[in-house]
């Protein structure tokens, strides 16, 4: 009667009895999903902690280990360890696989992965299957003529059956619709095979991997175009120098954000100095690196017109304010005379150079400090110090020294104490940078190093005297530079170059006031120079069969290699070059003459 008063009542609790059943059910779900969820979840925050491709594989296979499967492998396409786009594999041919990263549980220790470390691989049936297809794979229960397909190799399969290997995934990378690689996934004896739910969760936590490994080639890729754009930029060699022994080194950043900026330059100038260059531009990247070759071209172009280091810095401070990228940059520019074995020294918000004495003693040189270039604040001043014979002065960017732990200041004492103990022949820029590189820690920021070794004799032979300011200048000029050729066997070059040094010491004599110093180069070539007083640069002339003078420099310009001319602190220098035909070897050298109150030999 009551149930035919209410017929829906039993409907209902029938209904309600479902529904705690199916609640049941899903409650049972979640807490099975729960800690999957978890899992994926930590996946984000262990996996691509650095932007390090195979540091990134190495996490990704270690996560995976012993949550997932008690070994994991991680196989990454030869192109995406170059920085390359991947892609789906067509054909013809085979991809090429590198093994990145391996991890296993102890019982799976001595289970040596397919691939070597260090050399290509082709892959396996089911990951050549899945490169095709871009399908995971799945073998929940390995048979014994399944082993092949899942490696390459015989031993590795009696490996895996000794291992009591029983079950396999296979799951592809893939990031943005490409293919980066595979990742593979075993269980041994004790544990249950893989099921499609385990395979579901590969896929997932191969899709979170991937971003990351996409971002570290991505971030390599950018970081190798830095370093390509910035090694383009700076010098592929030292070019030899007049009694200095120049070594430099180029060191990128270990972060593709520390690269850019830096750059060093060694040039010889006419006479036989040599200029030494430093600089740091203050930003990283492209922008910098771009930056850096302007300032480079722009100092070089200064100083191939042997002008000095403090006039250098001004109008390089002019150019970098010209440029639209309104960047600033230190720099340290050194100018090294082999007649009197001195550095002329100038910085521009630079860290100072770092003298070495041949003794050991180190001591940074007391240069004053002027503003960056580009900022507007000028003149800089200049200072001149020795270079005795086996010294060796140190010129350096700050990321030489420069760490994110400890202050500057006292990474630059660390650097006079790493210079003074070591071996004098050791002392050069690649073992300089290797000794004061922070211990345990990456270089965050480049850094650039030149060393500079003052040589007591490196074959090169270069003399110089002072001329009197008077009508004899020239005949004593005469005599000194042809007894001298004689003392170097050049007697050939002897009428040549003494119309050449005539033809300078009377245009000091008529325009500048009288000549300073004669001063002769002898090596591969044969270099004249003559100083004057006078600011007018000399500068070829039109002629006319009438005229009496003007044709000196044309004579120079047709007899010589080449000549040039270049401002000096009050005055100006004019140099002449010849080749030395048939300069096969090095003679031994007698002593330089020694005429008192008018020659110098240096």
């Amino acid at each position: 009667m009551e149930h035919g008063r209410f017929p829906g009542r039993r409907f209902l609790a029938g209904a309600a009895a479902l529904r705690g059943r199916s609640g049941r059910v899903r409650s049972a779900r979640l807490s099975a999903t729960a800690p999957r969820l978890r899992w994926l979840n930590e996946a984000s925050s262990s996996i691509g902690t650095t932007l390090d491709l195979r540091r990134t594989a190495q996490e990704f296979a270690d996560f995976s280990v012993p949550r997932l499967a008690d070994a994991c492998a991680v196989d990454l396409l030869e192109s995406v360890l170059r920085g390359e786009e991947g892609e789906r594999w067509t054909g013809p041919g085979v991809p090429d696989f590198w093994a990145v990263a391996t991890s296993a549980v102890d019982r799976l220790g001595g289970l040596e992965p397919d691939a070597v470390e260090g050399k290509p691989h082709s892959g396996t049936t089911l990951v050549l299957r899945t490169v095709l297809t871009g399908k995971a794979g799945l073998v929940g229960r390995i048979r014994p003529e399944d082993y092949g397909l899942i490696t390459s190799t015989a031993s590795n399969a009696e490996h895996m059956r000794r291992a009591g290997v029983h079950s396999y995934m296979v799951v592809p990378l893939l990031a943005r619709g490409v293919l980066l690689g595979v990742a593979d996934f075993i269980r041994a004896r004790g544990r249950p095979g893989f099921t499609s739910t385990d395979l579901a969760l590969a896929l997932q936590l191969a899709s979170q991997a991937a971003v990351f490994v996409d971002n570290a080639r991505l971030y390599g890729r950018e970081r190798e175009h830095v370093v390509e754009l910035q090694r383009a930029l700076l010098p592929r060699s030292v070019p030899r120098t007049v009694r200095l022994a120049v070594s430099s080194s180029y060191t990128p950043a270990a972060a593709a954000g520390g690269i850019g900026g830096d750059w060093f330059d060694v040039m010889p100038l006419p006479g036989g100095r040599t200029a030494l260059v430093v600089g740091d531009v203050m930003a990283h990247g492209l922008p910098a690196a771009a930056t850096m070759g302007r300032l480079r071209s722009v100092a070089r172009t200064l100083l191939l017109l042997d002008i000095s280091p403090e006039l250098m810095l001004a109008r390089l401070d002019l150019a970098a304010r010209d440029l639209e990228e309104d960047q600033v940059a230190t720099c340290l520019c050194v100018i090294h005379d082999p007649a009197d074995r001195s550095y002329t020294i100038a910085r521009a918000g630079h860290p100072p150079p770092l003298m070495v004495s041949a003794d050991g003693e180190a001591a940074y040189v007391d240069v004053p400090t002027g503003a960056p270039v580009g900022t507007g604040v000028i003149p800089y001043d200049a200072v001149r110090v020795p270079a005795g014979p086996g010294s060796r002065l140190v010129l350096f960017t700050d990321g030489l020294v420069k760490t994110r732990s400890t202050d500057f200041s006292a990474e630059l004492e660390r650097l006079l104490d790493v210079a003074a103990v070591m071996e004098p022949g050791a002392l050069e820029a690649t073992s300089l940078t290797e000794a004061s590189a922070p211990p345990g820690l990456p270089r965050f920021d480049e850094a650039a190093v030149v060393v500079a070794e003052s040589l007591a004799d490196d074959g090169w032979d270069v003399v110089q005297w002072e001329l009197p300011r008077s009508a004899t200048a020239a005949a004593a000029a005469r005599r000194l530079a042809r007894e001298q050729l004689s003392h170097w066997h050049l007697k050939d070059l002897a009428d040549v170059t003494e119309l050449v040094v005539s033809e300078l010491v009377g245009n000091a004599l008529r325009y500048g006031g009288g000549p300073g110093h004669l001063r002769m180069v002898r090596r591969d070539r044969l270099v004249v120079e003559v100083t004057d007083g006078g600011p007018d640069l000399p500068q070829i002339q039109h002629t006319d069969l009438s005229d009496e003078g003007g044709r000196g420099l044309q004579l120079i310009n047709t007899l010589c290699r080449r000549w040039g001319t270049c401002r000096i602190p009050g005055g100006k220098t004019v140099w002449a070059e010849q080749d030395i035909p048939g300069l096969t070897q090095r003679e031994p050298i007698p002593p330089v003459l020694n005429e008192p109150g008018l020659m110098r030999g240096i």
